[in-house]
């Protein structure tokens, strides 16, 4: 389930003075041997667009081996480390990107002893990630044993049978479990790092960065992988418009007939076409798409929790206070304490 607690200690000042500047967040990358190049890059590119008011990075991204050599990625080419196993030791946030080099991890195998050694030398307090079937690593490891997890949705059935302690959810795009956190294949991965910056230093934050990338700045981990779901033919209608159509008027109410009255849809024909495309029914979408706007509405703003909710089109304060405590476990005003910056 997701939550909002922070594990982060990106905020700590070097100095340990109250001025003293921040010291980024060290993030450590493990490139192990058939590591696809994409998925090796996600984080560098992500958290390296993330910065403060002042233009400084609030992200340091190293990528390192489990031997300190150079690997064969699974593109070909050999991919050269700015480090070995002791950038694990002094990291924030250790990145498992997948391997498809090591193929007894599919079996529920160990761990080649040098990756073995290296992930045991990760420093208690890490907050521990993989991308896709980065997760491997992590089970082989016994860190995800009685966890929630989530990979690749056509891996889940052999990772079940490898690792029948792990918790799977292949329905997800990632599973944050406070100081473990999975994500599915890809694109997948790109949220969850969105998704790390949010938790560390809001929304705000992680807008910038998503805008940076020129990706969607937020997809909810629980939305579906959309599992064997054909693309719909290029005549059929789409909800897409539609969607951009609500987001703009999200303080209004938006009930599903008229939604599918600007969709030029049957109200039948729009919810299964939405779901289709969306991955969940197009009132938890809406829900999903309001809590997002005060969370940003309570990051950036002093409104009232009142005037939030009305805003983001979630009625009372009372309405939104039930909602977050819901979906994030935490109330707005508590949420504005943590992730506020607003002027005081």
């Amino acid at each position: 389930m997701e939550e909002t607690r922070d594990t982060s200690t990106g905020g700590e000042r070097a100095g340990g003075g109250p001025h003293a500047p921040r010291r980024r967040h060290r993030v450590a990358v493990l490139a192990l041997p058939g590591v696809p190049p994409f998925e090796l890059g996600i984080p560098s590119r992500v958290f390296g667009s993330v910065e403060d008011a002042e233009g400084r990075p609030l992200y340091e991204v190293v990528v390192c081996t489990a031997d300190g050599e150079p690997v064969l990625s699974d593109a070909g080419f050999v991919v050269q480390p700015a480090a070995g196993p002791e950038a694990l030791a002094a990291a924030d946030t250790v990145i498992l990107p997948p391997t498809h080099a090591m193929p007894e991890l599919a079996e529920g195998g160990p761990l080649p002893p040098e990756v073995g050694a290296a992930i045991a030398g990760i420093r208690p307090g890490a907050r521990l990630v993989s991308i896709c079937s980065g997760s491997y690593v992590l089970a082989a490891a016994g860190l995800l044993d009685g966890r929630p997890a989530t990979t690749h949705w056509n891996l889940a059935p052999e990772f079940r049978r490898a690792y029948p302690k792990v918790r799977v959810d292949e329905e997800v795009l990632f599973v944050d479990d406070g100081d473990v956190l999975t994500s599915a294949g890809v694109a997948a991965g790109v949220d969850l790092c969105l998704h790390m910056i949010r938790r560390d230093h809001g929304a705000a934050a992680a807008n910038r960065a998503a805008r940076m990338c020129v990706v969607p700045p937020w997809r909810d981990g629980g939305q579906a992988q959309f599992i064997d779901r054909p693309v719909p033919e290029p005549t059929l209608a789409s909800t897409t418009a539609t969607r951009a159509w609500a987001l703009e008027r999200l303080g209004e109410p938006l009930p599903l007939d008229k939604l599918a009255e600007h969709a030029r849809m049957s109200l039948r024909s729009f919810t299964r076409r939405f779901r289709d495309e969306v991955g969940m029914t197009p009132g938890q979408w809406l829900t999903a798409q309001r809590l997002e706007l005060a969370k940003q509405l309570l990051e950036t703003t002093d409104l009232s929790i009142d005037l939030v909710a009305h805003r983001a089109g979630l009625g009372s304060g009372n309405s939104l206070r039930a909602h977050m405590k819901t979906a994030f476990g935490v109330s707005p005003a508590a949420y504005r304490r943590a992730f506020s910056s607003a002027p005081a």
